[in-house]
């Protein structure tokens, strides 16, 4: 099966709104890491992969992880950035109205994150997910909690794991992400922010 029949494979199944299989993500997955390594890439990040500790053991088997980061942001922060959430009827961007200006007590590290507010054009048209009330929300961050926890535990009995607390929004936190990855140089910041 070439990459293109496996991506025709994939786009049919989510249109279907099933889950997709741990065999088949793993499949895509390898086929594009062996894409790469053809083509000299020397690294890749994965965002939200693996979920599960099933998963992660096979991607070992397929690959080696030199490290996890797990970025981490205070629950109230995460409920209200997603209550903020906005997307614009027209032209199908993502913003985001919430201003967060936690001030820091009881040891946690005060946050402020700036709102992504759309441009004037889009402001009349924004409309907001169906499924973004508090209680799904916070419905959907315990599922996440639950499965992510064992996904942690893995990565951290292996010594792969970095906790990595977000101090504010992405101005403020990819460098400081960047420095602890000690990825500073100019051309390794082109890439891993390719």
């Amino acid at each position: 099966m070439t990459w293109s029949d496996s991506l025709l494979q994939l786009a049919e199944i989510v249109n279907q709104g099933k889950l997709v299989s741990d065999e088949i993500i793993i499949n895509l997955l390898s086929k594009r890491l062996k894409k790469g390594e053809d083509q000299g890439e020397s690294g890749f990040i994965l965002d939200g992969f693996p979920r599960t500790v099933k998963q992660a053991e096979i991607l070992d088997g397929v690959t080696d992880i030199d490290m996890v980061v797990n970025l981490k942001l205070r629950e109230d922060v995460l409920v209200e950035k997603c209550l903020g959430r906005r997307i614009c009827s027209q032209c199908g961007k993502n913003f985001n109205v919430a201003c967060i200006d936690v001030k820091g007590e009881n040891g946690l590290p005060a946050i402020y994150m700036a709102p992504l507010l759309p441009p004037n054009n889009c402001m009349s048209k924004m409309t907001t997910r169906a499924d973004d009330t508090e209680e799904v929300v916070r419905n959907r961050l315990r599922i996440y909690n639950d499965m992510s926890q064992p996904v942690e535990d893995f990565y951290k009995d292996q010594g792969k794991l970095l906790e990595f607390d977000l101090p504010g929004g992405i101005p403020e936190s990819w460098p400081k992400l960047l420095h602890v990855l000690n990825l500073e140089d100019q051309e390794e910041l082109k890439l891993a922010a390719a």
